[in-house]
């Protein structure tokens, strides 16, 4: 192929992907299916605008190997500490039970033992980039439910490893099983403990020398070179190119330079992740799903159905409530973006029919196509089942525990907002709670320290640090609301200062009556303020409209209450 097709080829990826993922952004679907979709469309089995070239492949495999290293750089081995018992317990339940129970049952369909393992491994996982995406979006990333997906999510992300290891294993001349699974555990040991010391000794001195010469192009090239560096000694060495990445990721998921690396490789990633998901879209034969619909929508209702049975029977069984159980495993029960990754790999390899890959690659897409609404069926269950009770309840995420000496906001409003601005820039550090979720989702991707939680109950006011706290500071607007809150604060930490805006004198007879250490009427501030503006305007002295308005502010603004009754 000439230089003239190559640009051609990407002419058309772009085009195609320019046109068909804001469509399915539009209708609020996720990306990976547009391109998904946008590969189908231009592919051999769609309308064969453009072939399914070595080199489309060569390159959008690079895309599995920066997501890898972006998955390891959130990592870091510090979270993987803290959330360790979640992650290595539920996690790796979830994925061994799960994977050996879908073996099975494709080894009774008469697989031999080696697909039947590919399978069941590539099928126990789930979609990290749909989940994380919805839980976002729900403003759930810091409830139980969010931090109980998110660490199984954890462990299928790095289980994604040894499984490719497994089966680049499995190619090799003469290999069984169980050769196969010893090779990649002693391999990935061997691995682990030569880039943990490489990174431990020369990794920050070098990103420190690099970072003292102010070359953002020099430092993009190094975070370049480590990737595929890191990648190719793995290759070198026997194993994967993406255990090379996620172990860089990893380690440099420890330094100060993190979050510059992030924002530096996003954009690589994003691009060569799309046309990952674009040329598996191309290798989907959409005749042969239609010829195979019964077999398809059995292996997805069965998927289905097995996945949302274990995960939330193993929930339970570690000691997670029922209806968090319920809600995550309907949130994990579809197929995720690295099943795509490890049947494409093994068919590459010829480890599996063509035909039974062309049908997991289908499943897969359909259950992810599926996963909003097994969201929203999750919640509703799990809505059902607890009556009365709030998906608020749940814990916040653990790296609140060590959080003290901090304001908690109840109410994230323009008030709200405003208070948590000006602590802020004073350098005081708080916790907001808020119900609107668009809200809290809108305020996080700013910055602000805000989640989903009732403020009305105290479990979600306990698991934001109440009992730590240096102050609560109220600003909700329903009145009863309020006043129930200052109520529970009061009677459970009877020493804690808690500030509340009121509507009016009566509400503020209501809030110190339950305990609130001082009130401030929404209503008579904002008159009072307006009058102060007019004063000045009327070239009173500054000196003498503080005294006018300190003379309201000194009897709880009574006085001006009188005056409006009247």
């Amino acid at each position: 192929m000439n230089h003239s097709e190559y640009l051609l080829d990407i002419v058309i990826f772009l085009v195609a992907a320019v046109i068909v993922v804001p469509l399915f952004q539009r209708f609020r679907s996720s990306p990976i299916l547009g391109y998904l979709a946008a590969g189908i469309i231009i592919g051999p089995h769609g309308f064969a605008i453009i072939g399914d070239t070595d080199t489309a492949h060569t390159l959008a495999e690079f895309g599995v190997v920066f997501l890898l290293f972006m998955i390891g750089l959130e990592l870091s081995f510090g979270r993987l500490k803290m959330l360790g018992s979640k992650v290595f317990g539920l996690g790796s339940l979830q994925v061994v039970v799960t994977g050996t129970i879908i073996g099975a049952a494709v080894w009774w369909f008469g697989f031999n033992l080696n697909t039947a393992a590919i399978v069941g491994g590539g099928l126990a996982l789930s979609s990290t980039a749909f989940v994380l995406q919805l839980l976002g979006e729900r403003g759930e990333r810091g409830t139980r439910f969010g931090l109980t997906t998110f660490s199984i999510l954890l462990l299928q992300d790095l289980a994604v490893v040894p499984l490719l290891i497994f089966i680049t294993l499995l190619s090799a001349e003469g290999s069984s099983f169980f050769q196969a699974i010893s090779f990649a555990v002693i391999k990935g040991g061997i691995g682990l403990v030569i880039v943990f010391l490489f990174g431990r000794y020369l990794l920050k001195p070098l990103y420190g020398l690099i970072a003292s010469m102010r070359s953002p192009e020099l430092f993009v090239s190094t975070t370049l070179l480590m990737i595929l560096g890191m990648g190719l000694l793995m290759k070198v060495a026997g194993l994967s190119m993406e255990l090379g990445a996620l172990l860089a990721g990893l380690l440099l998921a420890e330094t100060q330079y993190r979050h510059q690396i992030e924002a530096d490789i996003k954009p690589f990633r994003g691009i060569l992740l799309g046309l990952f998901f674009m040329t598996i879209g191309m290798s989907i034969d959409i005749a042969l799903i239609i010829d195979q619909l019964n077999i398809i929508a059995f292996v997805v209702i069965s998927l289905l159905v097995v996945k949302i049975l274990v995960t939330t029977a193993l929930c339970r069984v570690v000691g997670t409530p029922l209806s968090t159980s319920i809600r995550t495993g309907f949130a994990l029960s579809q197929g995720g973006e690295f099943g795509f990754v490890l049947f494409g790999a093994a068919l590459a390899l010829k480890l599996i029919p063509e035909n039974l890959a062309q049908i997991l690659m289908a499943s897969i897409a359909l259950t992810m196509v599926a996963t909003p609404f097994l969201f929203g069926a999750g919640q509703r269950i799990s809505c059902w089942i607890k009556g009365s009770e709030k998906p608020s309840e749940m814990a916040f995420d653990s790296s609140l525990e060590g959080q003290s000496n901090h304001v908690l906001i109840a109410g994230f409003g323009r008030v709200g907002q405003t208070v948590a601005k000006v602590i802020s820039d004073a350098g005081i550090p708080y916790i907001a709670l808020d119900l609107d979720q668009s809200r809290v989702t809108k305020c996080r991707a700013k910055g602000m320290s805000v989640y989903f939680g009732d403020a009305d109950q105290i479990a979600v006011l306990n698991a934001a640090g109440a009992p730590r706290a240096k102050m609560a500071v109220i600003t909700l607007d329903q009145q009863q609301t309020a006043s129930r809150v200052v109520a529970a604060l009061r009677d459970n930490y009877p020493d804690l200062p808690i500030y509340v805006r009121a509507r009016d004198r009566q509400h503020m007879a209501h809030l110190e009556l339950a305990g609130a250490s001082a009130v401030v009427s929404e209503a008579a501030e904002s008159s009072l303020q307006l009058g102060g503006i007019v004063l000045n305007s009327l070239d009173v002295s500054a000196d003498e409209i503080a005294s006018v308005l300190q003379e309201y502010r000194e009897d709880d603004y009574k006085r001006l209450e009188d005056i409006i009754s009247g």
